[in-house]
């Protein structure tokens, strides 16, 4: 889709450093990617959080780790 837009070149310039794109088309398009990347993963974190109530504590994982991890002898 062709569009035309005005964007201060101070910000596309970032966007060109930040996504590493040879040309500005490439970096509106992954920026624009990645931002919808983002929104579509905080919807996510939205839906799930808090539904996950059997994980372990920190601490139940790091003590689990130390039982069961082999001790090597010097």
């Amino acid at each position: 889709m062709k569009t035309t837009i005005d964007i201060p070149d101070g910000t596309l310039d970032e966007a060109m450093k930040f996504t590493g794109a040879k040309t500005k088309r490439d970096a509106i398009v992954t920026a624009v990617e990645r931002f919808n990347r983002l929104k579509r993963l905080e919807r996510l974190n939205t839906r799930v959080r808090g539904q996950f109530r059997d994980f372990m504590t920190q601490a139940e994982l790091k003590a689990m780790r130390e039982t069961d991890t082999p001790k090597i002898r010097r």
